[in-house]
C-alpha cells in the first residue's frame, strides 16, 4: 500500500488495520538522547481511545504502545547513562489490538457487501477487490488515527525541548460553538485535561503506577503483561475510579471526556451530542490547534508550504477542510481588514493581528500557529440509509449493527494535534539544516 508515509528529515511509516493483529509505527530521524517511554506515549493515547464514555464508540481498545527498537537497551559503556534514550536508528512503535472478537467480525462480515453511505468502504473494494480489508474497515478505519497520536507524542516531545508548544481542543460540536477564551487559559485547561484523564484512567493506573509494565522489561515480558490485560479487560477498566463529570467539573475545572476549555460549553456540547444520537444520527464539529513559539522563516516555498503542508490534515479521514488563521472568512474581508499590519517596539517587530494564522508566503512569521479542521458527522448511523450490494451491484438497505461513535470531534483532537506535530518537526528540522549552512559562509 502506497501513502503511508509522510515527512522527509522527521519520517513517519504507519501501518496495520482495525481488526489486524495491532498497528505499528516507524519513525526516522529521530534525534539521540531523547527519553520517552510508553507511559509517555499512552499518557497522548488514551485521549483518543474509544469506550471511555457516550461520546465514543463502546470499543475497549486500550491502546497500549510498545517501543520495539530505536532506544539502548543497556548504559553503553562505563560511566554512561543512556539505557532507555533514542540512539538515532528508527524508532518503531506497535500497538496491539486487544479488544477484536468474533461476535464483532461477523457484525462486519454480514454487512460489509452494502457499503456505508459516506464512508470509504466502497471506494476501498474498487480499488483492492475482493482483497480488501474491510474488517472494521482495516486501514480505513478512524483505527488507524492510533499510529497518528503515537508519532505525534514522539514529535512533540521533542519541540517543546525547542520551545516549540503544539495543543488542540474542540471549538465546536454538533452546532454549539465555544466563545473567545484567552490562549493562555486555553492552553492551561487543555493542560488539565490531559492530566485528569491520566489519573482517572484505569488502564495507566494498572500498568503504569502500579508498576507491572516498565520500560525496564524486555518485549515478550511486555507483551505478556498485555496478554494479561487482554484476559480481564472489561474489569480492569470498570474497577476504576468513576468518571462522575459533575463532579470531575465541580474539582478540576474540566470536562472529563469533552475536551473545550469553556466547560459550561462542554456540557452544552455533550448535551447535544446525545440527543442526535438518540435520535440515530451523528454529528461534526470544529477542532482548532494552536502552535506557539515557531521561529520565523519555518517552511519552504512553493510545494513545502507551512500553510500547505497543514493542508495534508485532509489526510485524518474524517476531516473534510482544513483553515489557517481567518481562513474562509477572508472572503469577505477588505485588505486593510485582513492584512495584519506590522509595528515595531523596543527592537522588535509585532503584529496588530492574526488574520493570517501565523503564515504568509507559506512561511512561519513568529506569531502563534492558528490552524482549524471542520469534522464531518461520523458515517455509521442508526437510520437505516440507502445503498447497494457491492458484489452484485443491486440496491440495497443498511441497517447499521456494528460498534460507532455519535461523533468524532471529541476524539480527533489528539489526531490533529499530533499532525501539526510531524508537520511541525519535519519543517523546523529542515530550516536548522538551512540554516546552518546559509550561516556557515557567514565570518565570525
Amino acid at each position: 500500500m502506497l501513502g503511508c508515509t509522510y515527512g522527509k528529515m522527521f519520517q513517519t511509516s504507519v501501518a496495520g488495520g482495525s481488526y489486524q493483529d495491532g498497528l505499528t509505527v516507524h519513525l526516522q530521524g529521530v534525534p539521540p538522547g531523547l527519553r520517552i517511554t510508553e507511559a509517555d506515549i499512552y499518557a497522548a493515547l488514551l485521549t483518543r481511545k474509544p469506550g471511555q464514555s457516550e461520546l465514543a464508540s463502546p470499543r475497549r481498545e486500550p491502546d497500549v504502545p510498545i517501543i520495539y527498537s530505536g532506544v539502548n537497551a543497556a548504559d553503553t559503556m562505563p560511566g554512561f547513562s543512556n539505557k532507555g534514550c533514542t540512539n538515532g536508528t528508527p524508532l518503531v512503535i506497535m500497538i496491539p489490538n486487544l479488544d477484536r472478537h468474533f461476535v464483532h467480525i461477523e457484525q462486519y462480515q454480514t454487512s460489509n457487501r452494502t457499503p456505508r453511505p459516506g464512508h470509504a468502504s466502497y471506494a476501498s473494494y474498487q480499488k483492492y477487490g475482493e482483497c480488501d480489508d474491510s474488517i472494521g474497515a482495516g486501514f480505513f478505519s478512524g483505527r488507524y488515527t492510533s499510529t497518528l497520536v503515537a508519532a505525534g507524542a514522539v514529535a512533540r516531545h521533542i519541540l517543546k525541548r525547542h520551545g516549540i508548544d503544539v495543543f488542540s481542543y474542540v471549538k465546536e460540536a454538533a452546532g454549539v460553538r465555544m466563545g473567545d477564551v484567552a490562549l493562555d487559559v486555553i492552553q492551561q485547561q487543555v493542560d488539565k485535561f490531559r492530566e485528569v484523564r491520566r489519573d482517572y484512567d484505569p488502564i495507566y493506573q494498572w500498568l503504569f503506577t502500579e508498576k507491572r509494565f516498565t520500560s525496564d522489561m524486555r518485549f515478550l515480558e511486555k507483551t505478556a503483561v498485555l496478554a494479561e490485560l487482554e484476559k480481564n479487560l472489561i474489569a480492569i477498566q470498570d474497577a476504576g475510579r468513576t468518571m462522575d463529570a459533575v463532579a470531575i467539573s465541580k474539582e478540576h475545572g474540566v470536562h472529563p471526556t469533552m475536551n473545550c476549555p469553556d466547560v459550561d460549553v462542554a456540557f452544552e456540547m455533550e448535551k447535544r451530542i446525545l440527543q442526535i444520537r438518540d435520535e440515530g444520527d451523528s454529528s461534526g464539529g470544529l477542532v482548532e490547534i494552536i502552535a506557539t513559539g515557531l521561529p520565523a522563516g519555518l517552511g519552504e516555498p512553493v510545494f513545502n508550504k507551512l500553510d500547505g503542508e497543514l493542508g495534508r490534515m485532509m489526510s485524518i479521514g474524517t476531516i473534510k477542510a482544513v483553515e489557517v488563521g481567518a481562513g474562509y472568512a477572508v472572503k469577505d474581508m477588505q485588505g486593510s481588514e485582513c492584512n495584519d499590519q506590522i509595528r515595531a517596539k523596543d527592537g522588535k517587530a509585532y503584529f496588530e493581528s492574526n488574520n493570517a494564522g501565523g503564515v504568509t508566503g507559506g512561511l512561519s512569521t513568529g506569531q502563534t500557529l492558528v490552524a482549524r479542521l471542520a469534522v464531518k458527522p461520523t458515517p455509521t448511523i442508526a437510520k437505516d440509509q440507502h445503498t447497494i450490494d457491492k458484489v452484485s451491484v443491486e440496491n440495497a438497505k443498511l441497517s447499521a449493527v456494528t460498534r460507532r461513535d455519535p461523533t468524532i470531534v471529541a476524539r480527533v483532537w489528539p489526531v490533529a494535534e499530533a499532525f501539526t506535530s510531524l508537520v511541525l518537526l519535519d519543517l523546523y528540522a529542515q530550516h536548522l539544516g538551512y540554516r546552518a549552512l546559509w550561516c556557515a559562509d557567514k565570518e565570525d
